[in-house]
């Protein structure tokens, strides 16, 4: 790309302080920091999540944004975006949010530890509501980074979906993989659902069978880069990577600890 990565779109899972420290969420929260300071141009998305705090988190509504209606499974999802500030590090953030996705107190799993049946529906609704937001934003995305198995169906939805808008004609997309690979198989019509703008059954071949490596492994597929962001992914998708002939950036446990991560990451997205 020549150094010409100008703006950087970042999809979150998690978010700190949203959510509670974790390796994903300081990611989420200093990747887009030390990205803006390199002087490129970022915008911030994460799921609005019932257990986040609107009053003590300062969200608001953005109106301008909201309005716009999602189908899935043949039901129309209200999408509501809202805002809030990291005045510390002079950045946005924007949430998707939906009452029948993002109300709910937990963020996966229920008060029985059972997997959400419905969280591929919310990967769906999250990432359409991410692209559609941008596309109102009218803010085109050199790199977008996609961070969190939430943020996995985007990848498809960017290169076969919405490829030919000119908000996105010419991103490119960074996959980051974490130890977050849901360990609960999705509804058996997972795939049936994610099927949208002329992604074809053979586009999701590999979603025959719905599990979250399966996903990872889309996710990858339509990927033009991949960062290893944790250091306990499972084989079998570190693996499909590795051969998949893509450009890899290994995890380094010591530059994540320092935080020089975040040079690596940028000269990654200028080499794409």
């Amino acid at each position: 790309m020549d150094n010409s990565v100008k703006r950087v779109l970042f999809v979150n899972s998690e978010i700190f302080p949203y959510l509670p420290e974790t390796e994903i969420s300081n990611i989420g929260r200093y990747l887009p920091q030390g990205i803006q300071e390199r002087k490129k141009e970022i915008r911030s998305f994460m799921p609005r999540y019932g257990c986040i705090n609107e009053r003590k988190n300062q969200l608001h509504e953005v109106i301008r944004l909201s309005g716009m209606n999602i189908i899935i499974n043949d039901v129309d999802r209200p999408l509501v975006i809202k805002v809030a500030s990291i005045s510390a590090a002079r950045m946005q953030v924007y949430f998707i949010d939906n009452e029948d996705y993002f109300h709910r107190k937990s963020v996966y799993f229920d008060e029985n530890g059972e997997f959400f049946q419905d969280n591929g529906e919310r990967a769906i609704f999250f990432a359409r509501g991410v692209l559609e937001t941008v596309k109102k934003l009218r803010w085109a995305p050199d790199i977008i980074h996609c961070q969190g198995w939430i943020s996995q169906v985007l990848p498809l939805y960017l290169k076969k979906a919405y490829i030919d808008d000119p908000i996105f004609s010419n991103s490119k997309i960074v996959l980051s993989l974490y130890d977050d690979t849901p360990a609960t198989d999705f509804p058996e019509d997972f795939k049936e659902k994610i099927m949208f703008g002329g992604i074809t059954d053979k586009d999701l071949d590999i979603l025959s069978v719905p599990t979250g490596i399966n996903l990872a492994k889309l996710a990858a597929s339509y990927s033009d880069g991949i960062i290893f962001g944790a250091k306990d992914i499972p084989e079998d998708i570190a693996g499909f990577c590795r051969e998949s002939g893509k450009p890899v950036l290994p995890y380094n446990a010591e530059t994540i600890k320092d935080g020089s991560y975040i040079e690596d990451y940028n000269c990654f997205y200028d080499q794409l």
